[in-house]
């Protein structure tokens, strides 16, 4: 399946602009239904029946061909997956040696495997949440500290 995603999702210009169409369609839907649980998408794949999904796949479906649109990769990983810690330094963009010492230190969890260590999903999310917050948080403080000081 995954190589059916990624072949499907190769960039071409028309590609992109129906894409684009789709996207504009669904979102367009969704701010006419705001409060409906689930939609109703029929096409040709879905033949005489029509796919009913939940109203967060129809948003994310949306999300997905919005950056399709622009050209972008998409990937969908579930929360539960686990990852090397190279992957996990990857997703939050640090070196390897210092995710490690994020683990040893307890800031994200992980669990071994022999003497491999693995990383849920979940909690580089969360961790990088947390991190944007505390980010945004001294940047703040920082910015009232200037303007205080009569520098902003």
């Amino acid at each position: 399946m995954p190589g059916l995603v990624d072949d499907a999702a190769a960039r071409s210009d028309s590609g992109a602009e129906l894409a684009r169409r789709a996207a504009r369609r669904i979102s367009e839907y969704l701010t006419t239904h705001p409060g409906a649980d689930q939609d109703t998408i029929r096409g040709e794949l879905a033949g005489d029946d029509a796919l009913v999904v939940p109203r967060e796949a129809t948003v994310l479906l949306a999300r997905i061909l919005l950056l399709l649109a622009q050209g972008e990769s998409v990937n969908v990983t579930p929360d539960s997956a686990e990852l090397t810690t190279q992957q996990a330094a990857d997703f939050l963009n640090v070196s390897r040696p210092y995710l490690i010492r994020l683990l040893e230190s307890g800031e994200i969890p992980f669990r071994l495997v022999g003497t491999h260590r693995r990383v849920r999903f979940r909690d580089l999310h969360e961790y990088r949440s947390r991190d944007d917050l505390e980010r945004r948080g001294a940047a703040d403080d920082l910015t009232a500290l200037t303007q205080e000081l009569g520098l902003y």
